[in-house]
């Protein structure tokens, strides 16, 4: 069979959105009901974040207006798992009532087959959300803006994305060997409260844990560094669009293995 390239995916993923979108926008009410709580939510976070911090001129060396940096990095990062991995909540759904079959037999990669189904509008909202706190706290910190920083800023943002996208999918994909995998999903996605803030505030035991056990530290300290702090940025930044390449391609053949184990039988 002839392998497929990068253009024949993206013309099936657009076929694909095209129609979740549809469905979505057939309930309008939900739809419209389900993107003003998201917009509540991110009000609310940030909210908390300000009477958490604001009254303190720094913390352990991060002014408040690099640590609204580093928030806002955070809820653009995470962007991509919410609007482009939401179907990883479905998966154990799948798994137990042996439905997941039907994702068995198509002619196209399995992970990008499940995965393209849904795409979750709301977290758009989010992404707006974030963006203007980045451009806000920038102009406060009265960084430079040029092309370089720009660019860095964009490809540090992917990257970091890859950590939490990679995070989630090897959570979810413990379905396919324990039944309680909700619970394991769950507190993979709460870490990301914990990226917001600067690793640094934390123990030695729990910097240890979040930058190489669990490395949610990649998902905003480390990678924002490079724009915030370009003159005495550590080995490990650099390092980060390795590093959420790896964890993505790691997380991705732990999903396909469980998936190629799956018997379709429900569990």
């Amino acid at each position: 069979m002839k392998k497929k390239g990068i253009g024949f995916y993206l013309r099936i993923y657009g076929k694909i959105l095209a129609q979740d979108l549809k469905s979505k926008m057939s309930y309008r009410a939900d739809f419209i009901i389900s993107t003003i709580g998201m917009i509540f939510t991110n009000i609310s976070g940030f909210v908390s974040f300000w009477i958490l911090f604001k009254n303190f001129s720094s913390i352990n060396g991060w002014s408040y207006y690099e640590m609204l940096f580093l928030y806002g990095f955070s809820l653009v990062s995470i962007t991509p798992v919410q609007c482009l991995f939401d179907n990883n909540w479905s998966l154990r759904i799948y798994v137990y009532s042996g439905d997941f079959i039907k994702y068995c037999f198509r002619p196209i990669n399995l992970f990008f087959y499940f995965q393209s189904e849904v795409f979750d509008i709301k977290g758009l909202g989010q992404l707006a959300f974030g963006i203007g706190t980045i451009v806000y706290s920038w102009s406060r910190i009265g960084l430079a803006v040029t092309p370089l920083a720009i660019i860095k800023l964009v490809v540090f943002l992917i990257t970091a994305s890859l950590i939490m996208i990679a995070l989630q999918n090897a959570a979810a994909a413990t379905c396919f060997w324990i039944q309680n995998s909700f619970y394991v999903l769950d507190l993979a996605f709460k870490f990301k409260d914990y990226a917001r803030y600067p690793i640094t505030i934390f123990s030695p035991v729990f910097r240890f844990i979040f930058t190489f056990v669990i490395p949610i530290a990649f998902i905003a300290y480390y990678p924002s560094l490079v724009i915030l702090r370009p003159d005495a940025v550590p080995i490990l930044s650099w390092l980060s669009p390795v590093i959420g390449v790896m964890f993505f391609y790691i997380s991705y053949k732990i999903w396909m293995y469980g998936a190629m184990k799956y018997s379709g039988t429900g569990s």
